[in-house]
């Protein structure tokens, strides 16, 4: 792979990174130093002129819209939260899959009434707006970073919205998966600038990792 522009590829930390390396590998890209073991921010590859900075998931959609990255791996759940602007969603990397639904305790009955406002704990504040909006509810949004479950087990919140995975988180603590928001996965995103003025960097790291991502869905 010859890339002709200094290239930054943002990368999410915890299971995303974990799945994620191997593709990057697949495609001829690998960090020169362990990610877990170094303490430096920004990592060089093994391709010249590419380097890997890794960020808390909600952290990579910024650095790729305002362009401290021209590449990022991020969920699909962080985009629908933070908004398309000045990014391009170029590749389903189809890894790290799950669930954003709503969820609530299993004695209520299993839905909210429409009939009255619904009290919301969420970090994804701008998706669950839309999502009961369109259900003709009023959602109060509290606005939480984690231990969603709590929530409704406190009384602060009706529901959540909130990553369901395997659902062994809810169940333990008397929940429930109600509807389904989005089918979530990790993407690969691209700063819109330096689609343009890196084209030709830019295109070679995206058509190698689809080939990675079509060879994996292959075997």
């Amino acid at each position: 792979m010859i890339i002709q522009h200094d290239i930054t590829i943002a990368l999410t930390k915890g299971r995303i990174l974990k799945e994620t390396l191997p593709l990057l590998a697949s495609a001829g890209i690998e960090p020169q130093e362990d990610p877990d073991a170094s303490r430096k921010l920004i990592v060089k590859s093994t391709v010249p002129r590419v380097s890997l900075v890794i960020l808390r998931g909600s952290d990579v959609a910024t650095y790729v819209r305002n362009g401290a990255a021209d590449l990022g791996v991020a969920g699909k759940d962080v985009l629908l939260e933070a908004g398309g602007a000045e990014i391009y969603e170029a590749l389903d990397l189809k890894i790290a899959p799950c669930k954003l639904m709503t969820a609530g305790p299993n004695e209520s009955g299993g839905k909210c009434a429409s009939t009255r406002r619904v009290r919301v704990a969420t970090k994804f504040v701008n998706v669950a707006r839309a999502h009961y909006a369109a259900r003709g509810l009023h959602a109060d949004l509290i606005k939480l970073y984690g231990s969603m479950e709590l929530a409704p087990l406190m009384g602060l919140a009706d529901e959540i919205v909130d990553i369901v995975d395997t659902g062994k988180t809810l169940a333990e603590n008397g929940m429930a998966p109600r509807e389904l928001i989005a089918d979530i996965s990790s993407r690969l995103i691209v700063n819109k600038a330096s689609m343009r003025t890196r084209h030709r960097s830019v295109r070679a790291i995206v058509e190698a990792l689809a080939d990675a991502v079509t060879a994996k869905s292959s075997c």
